[in-house]
This record gives C-alpha cells, sequence and structure tokens, in this order.
C-alpha cells in the first residue's frame, strides 16, 4: 500500500507543474530536467502541499464549467496560486464571463478570482503560438535572472497581454520581473497579481527600466506601450 501511495504522490509531482502553470510550468519543468516536478514545487514558496490544493481547486472549477453545457472551457486558463483564481482567455458573451467568475469564486477553497477574461471570438493559431512565444521567452529570460526566483511565478499571456501570479521576496524582485516583461517583444502590457511575502497583493508600479537587455535586443524602451495595471 505504502508503495503505491508513492506512486501515486509522484506523478501527481511530475504533472502539477504542467497543469497549474500552463505553458510556463512546461518550460520550468524541462529545464530542471533530473530534479523532476517534485523538487520544482518544493523550491516555491507555496510548498508541495500548496501545490496540491491548487491542482484540486483548479480541477473543481474546470468540472464546475465542464457541468454547465455551455462553451466556456475551450477559451479559457484557470491558474491557481496560494488559493488565488486568475482567470484569462476569451469568451463569446459578457453572461459567460459572468458565469465563468461565479463559478470560480463559489468554490471551495478560493480566496481571491481576478477576472482577466476577454469577451470576442477565441484566439487564432497564430495568437496562441506569438502568446506562447512571449511567455516561454519571459520564462527563459526570468530563469537567467540570479534576482528573480522564477518558480514563484505563473505567467500567461492572452492577446499579447501579460499576466503574473504567485509570489516575491520583495517589492523590488517583483519590480525587476516586471521590468523584465516590458521588455519582451510584442508585450502590450504587464498585469501583476503577485504577492509579497507579507500575503498582501500589490502590481508593480511603472518606473525608470532598471533592466539591461540582453546583448541581441537594443537597450531602448519597450516597442509598444506597457500598461502595469494597479490591483
Amino acid at each position: 500500500m505504502l508503495q503505491v501511495r508513492w506512486c501515486v504522490f509522484m506523478a501527481c509531482a511530475l504533472v502539477l507543474p504542467l497543469c497549474l502553470g500552463g505553458c510556463a510550468g512546461a518550460l520550468v519543468v524541462g529545464g530542471l530536467g533530473a530534479a523532476g516536478g517534485a523538487g520544482y514545487m518544493a523550491a516555491q514558496e507555496r510548498g508541495v502541499s500548496g501545490s496540491v490544493e491548487d491542482f484540486q481547486i483548479k480541477t473543481n472549477i474546470e468540472t464546475a464549467m465542464a457541468q454547465t453545457g455551455t462553451e466556456l472551457a475551450p477559451g479559457l486558463t484557470i491558474t491557481v496560486y496560494s488559493g488565488r483564481v486568475l482567470l484569462t482567455g476569451r469568451v463569446a458573451t459578457r453572461d459567460m464571463r459572468a458565469r465563468a467568475k461565479q463559478i470560480a469564486s463559489t468554490t471551495q477553497g478560493v480566496r481571491a478570482v481576478y477576472d482577466e477574461i476577454e469577451v470576442g471570438p477565441i484566439e487564432t493559431a497564430w495568437e496562441s503560438t506569438k502568446n506562447a512565444w512571449i511567455t516561454a521567452r519571459l520564462r527563459t529570460e526570468m530563469m537567467s535572472d540570479p534576482e528573480v526566483r522564477s518558480g514563484n511565478y505563473t505567467i500567461e499571456t492572452t492577446g499579447q497581454s501579460v499576466y503574473l501570479i504567485g509570489s516575491a521576496r520583495s517589492q523590488a524582485e517583483l519590480d525587476k520581473a516586471t521590468r523584465i516583461a516590458r521588455y519582451i517583444p510584442d508585450v502590450k502590457r504587464v498585469v501583476s497579481y503577485v504577492e509579497i511575502r507579507s500575503g498582501v497583493p500589490v502590481a508593480a508600479q511603472p518606473g525608470p527600466p532598471a533592466y539591461a537587455p540582453p546583448p541581441d535586443r537594443p537597450a531602448a524602451a519597450p516597442r509598444a506601450p506597457v500598461a502595469v495595471e494597479k490591483l
């Protein structure tokens, strides 16, 4: 019996980063290689138990949405971090958007819901590819920066808008992560739902860039205006 439980635990540990973090989670797991999903989750501020709880919340929300009989799930991405739910993506009507938020808000264990759902047609394959590229590029640059603990950040990109949720060790670290995001090509805006360790959600404030872009990119302002929104 103990052996069976251990196998189940390891299976969950390997799958969770993919389920909770979308493309970003997949990239992190690939980068860690032999460390595996359990090591990735243990390195996060929320730990393994927190990741398991978030996975259960995400599953419950997806199940409830599927039971509505409406086309909610195909266009939405549900991201959960420490009981906080970020809803991104597109749905066809305002009523569907309100329904999705209502389902997430009434799910057991949810501390807060951040509704960033857009009303419109589902993303095309080209739009999805561009968003995935932005997410992957940002994750790679955050992982290479020693001042940012990238494992504590989950990245979602929709409509070339970057959404960050997770936990920062300090305001300075959060500012650095946000500035990195601002310099990714094709990013239109950055929205932060990242908690400082005290547990208070904050949004990074726009300011003079202290981030030096890589050699393949000139040290200039972002190509498009980026709004870093307050909560």
